[in-house]
């Protein structure tokens, strides 16, 4: 396995995927490895020693990694590789994407950050502008249209205008590391009136949870990835949910049919149907979420998977 440079220790989307390979170590007997990325430069040649450690499937994780990942793949059509949150153009044979609809929870998310502002305005902001980051950011807006034309209300998102696609990233060429470029973007957001805060940036969406945490409870926090409470446990009461990719379960089931010979490149799509991504539960929110909210976010979330929901984001996997 190789990390984009966020590291297997992000509390995020390389994290999850590692659990996925240590999983599959752990309860299939195999011989894993396993190498971090410090930055984009390093990808190439990280992919290329798991190659010549003889690894006969190879997982790279994230869509930053997707060319180097394409061009190992082609000069190597004996090894498999599956590629966490990328669904590249080249079709190949031995390259099994692994992809997520994030955008059908995170419709949920923004629903349910539009039922605890106080405000009326709600934010959000991403690391970079790549479709793995914006496919959040439509659906969030997406779920706070919903509230307000279920509710009549006028619950402002700040930080993305779905229509332009255009919104708040943190600046840098190693946004994604960046806390304090985080937790600026978020105080900014904050600043303009938004209560609820969805960052979407990997490690750098720590510093959305330091503003939530230290404004004693007037600002909280959503997600992404991970269960932020199982993950991020000190922030776990500026909390409200998280939006859960199922990367370790789809790791590990690409690596068991490499196991077992039964690897096929078609694409593995995580959706709320097959629970490849959901809403984690509330945790410290379990009191402060209505039951109303909670039964509307159920019913939704059966609406979006019997297709009466359409979840309009150019970032869907195909």
């Amino acid at each position: 396995m190789v990390s984009d440079s966020g590291g297997f220790d992000d509390k995020s989307f390389n994290q999850t995927s590692y659990k996925g390979l240590t999983d599959a170590k752990n309860q299939l007997g195999i011989e894993t490895g396993q190498v971090e990325s410090t930055t984009t430069a390093d990808f190439a040649k990280n992919i290329k020693s798991m190659v010549d450690a003889n690894c006969n499937m190879i997982v790279t994780v994230g869509f930053l990694l997707a060319d180097d990942t394409v061009a190992a793949a082609k000069a190597n059509p004996n090894v498999n590789f599956a590629i966490v949150d990328s669904q590249p153009e080249d079709t190949l044979t031995n390259l099994k994407p692994l992809v997520f609809n994030t955008a059908e929870s995170s419709f949920l998310a923004g629903y349910v950050a539009a039922s605890q502002s106080k405000t009326g305005k709600v934010g959000t902001f991403g690391g970079k502008k790549i479709p793995t980051v914006t496919i959040f950011m439509d659906g969030f807006a997406q779920g706070v249209a919903q509230y307000n034309q279920a509710k009549g209300k006028n619950v402002q998102v700040l930080g993305w205008d779905a229509a332009k696609q255009d919104g708040q990233f943190i600046p840098g060429e190693r946004s994604f590391e960046d806390v304090n470029g985080g937790k600026q973007t978020a105080t900014n957001l904050v600043s303009q009136g938004a209560d609820v805060i969805l960052p979407v940036a990997g490690p750098a969406g720590e510093g959305g949870l330091q503003v939530a945490q230290a404004s004693g409870g007037r600002v909280s926090a959503i997600w992404v990835d991970t269960d932020g409470c199982v993950s991020a446990q000190n922030y776990c009461k500026s909390i409200v949910t998280s939006v859960e990719k199922g990367m370790d379960v789809a790791v590990f089931e690409a690596i068991k049919a490499g196991k077992e010979g039964s690897f096929k490149a078609d694409p593995y799509v995580g959706n709320l149907a097959n629970e490849g991504t959901k809403l984690a539960p509330y945790n410290d929110f379990e009191s402060k979420v209505s039951a109303e909210t909670k039964a509307e976010v159920q019913q939704l979330s059966a609406d979006i998977q019997a297709g009466k929901i359409k979840i309009e984001s150019a970032s869907q996997p195909k």
